[in-house]
């Protein structure tokens, strides 16, 4: 509610009237003690509610009734409740408001201002003071809603209809039907109206830095929305980019609750991006779980005839022959796509448990048959300790002797169980490596193209030596330091070769 609203909505707290001036009292019978009296008045402003309230009545002499002859020139009025006796603030005394206004004759007041004097109205039927300052009351209401309103531009108040107050406040004082320092409240009114230019100003700055300010914050949530929409739809992370869609729209709707206002066509343009970039990304969306439903379809499909296939397998005992079959459809199930995770899940167990029952069948004749060939085990345990005893090989002839009887008796034995067919099988293996290195040791050091490539170089590297031998001389007589230097490398070099082929040649002897 406006300060001129709250000086209306009050405006009847007084009853007391005032009559403008050059006017006459009314009858004599109208003011008779017997009967109410009254006043008239030009205009009439009180205090706002917020105002400190009127001061009790003081007592007084009672006025007496004014002549009929005063009211012979005019038509009776119609009768009022009498006014309340009216007392000046404590401001408002009567030598207070002399400096500003005087009555004359019965409740005529006048204002003085300018240097001049102006008509202010009447109040007849009281005393001069009481007149005096029911006028000066009427100035001091003005002055109060203009206290007021300075306390509101100091604390910073929102400055709506601010403006229109101290208009409203201006035209007031520029009645003169009031007594008071008018030309002082004025100038307090010019001081205020500036005030709230400025305040009114700040006001605007702030609004339109609010106004930037969530001007940003929508872009950046359109500016999101459209970078969300845009995505790749097969590398779209879909839960999450779901959810921030959500969380987007309520973010521009709790926007645009805030109130800040951007303007009809801002709101409407990033309105249409934002429906658009939801739109995109709602269509996109249903593309992809449409195009996955097919995908898992045709997943579901392929996987249902491998768990077919492996499920005819699973009562089969040729166990060589199904369990190549079963890498086969277990390579074939790592290809194919895959379904929905709920569903892919749901076929694997059903595959798994397939293989499982094939699985646990072999296992159970393996282990039957491990159970016959523990027999087997003994035997050819003691044969790989007996075959053992042939390492080191001294005797190149006896052990392969040994070795092939050993060899034998290994195969009379027959099968032992899969779990110690490797461990058992490795350790013949090393035994049978021993003689065979043994043997070909034995037919190198007796090859006779091997000595006579040998004994070739022997004969070459010598002669070189010899030569090297006579070049170090002949530099050592003439004192050349790099024909020495270069001989002498050259002769430690050929000689190192001819030590290690005597070495070879020692070794095949």
């Amino acid at each position: 509610m406006t300060d001129s609203q709250k000086s209306d909505e009050t405006a009847t707290d007084l009853t007391e009237a005032a009559v403008p001036a050059g006017e006459e009292a009314g009858t004599e019978a109208a003011r008779a003690p017997e009967t109410e009296a009254f006043a008239t008045e030009a205009t009439s402003i009180d205090a706002p509610a917020s105002a400190a309230p009127a001061p009790a009545p003081v007592p007084g002499p009672k006025p007496s009734a004014p002549s009929p002859a005063a009211f012979a020139s005019r038509p009776k009025p119609a009768a009022v409740p009498a006014p309340a006796p009216v007392q000046a603030p404590p401001s408002t005394s009567a030598a207070e408001a002399s400096k500003w206004g005087r009555v004359e004759g019965d409740g005529h007041v006048f204002l003085t201002i300018d240097g001049g004097e102006h008509p202010v109205g009447q109040y007849p039927g009281v005393s001069n003071d009481e007149a005096l300052a029911y006028f000066a009351r009427k100035y001091y209401d003005v002055v109060a809603q203009i206290v007021l309103l300075e306390q509101r531009v100091s604390s910073k108040a929102p400055s709506t209809d601010m403006q229109k107050t101290a208009n409203h406040l201006r035209e007031q004082l520029a009645e003169r039907n009031m007594v008071g320092d008018l030309r002082a409240a004025e100038a307090r009114l010019d001081k205020l109206s500036a005030q709230i230019a400025d305040l009114e100003k700040a006001e605007k700055a702030e609004h339109e830095a609010v106004r930037a300010s969530e001007l940003a914050a929508r872009e950046a949530i359109v500016a999101e929305a459209e970078q969300i929409s845009a995505q790749d739809p097969a590398q779209t992370q879909w839960k999450t980019s779901s959810a921030r869609m959500n969380e987007l729209f309520e973010s521009w709707k709790a926007a645009q609750k805030s109130g800040v206002r951007l303007g009809r066509s801002n709101e409407d343009a990033l309105w249409k991006r934002f429906r658009a970039a939801r739109t995109v990304f709602d269509r996109h969306r249903r593309a992809y779980f449409s195009q996955l439903d097919s995908n898992n379809s045709a997943a579901k499909a392929a996987k249902e005839k491998l768990i077919a296939e492996a499920e005819a397998l699973s009562t089969s005992t040729d166990w060589g022959f199904a369990a190549g079959e079963y890498r086969r459809l277990m390579d074939q199930w790592k290809a194919s796509p895959r379904a929905s995770r709920k569903d892919d899940d749901a076929l694997w167990a059903r595959f798994r448990a397939a293989q499982d029952v094939f699985f646990t069948n072999r296992q159970a004749a393996n282990d039957e048959i491990d159970q016959e060939y523990a027999a087997n085990l003994t035997v050819k345990e003691a044969l790989l300790t007996e075959a053992n005893a042939i390492l080191p090989v001294k005797d190149l002839a006896a052990a392969k002797k040994a070795l092939q009887s050993i060899r034998d008796r290994w195969e009379e034995a027959g099968k032992v169980p899969r779990g110690d067919m490797g461990r058992i099988e490795a350790g013949l293996r090393k035994v049978e490596d021993a003689v065979r290195q043994a043997e070909e040791e034995q037919w190198q050091r007796s090859d006779p193209e091997r000595k006579a490539r040998t004994n070739s170089a022997l004969s070459q590297l010598e002669s070189a030596i010899a030569g090297l031998q006579d070049d170090l001389a002949k530099a050592e007589k003439t004192g050349d330091q790099r024909k020495i230097k270069s001989a002498r490398e050259a002769l430690e070099a050929r000689q190192a070769w001819l030590d290690q082929i005597q070495r070879s040649a020692s070794e095949l002897s």
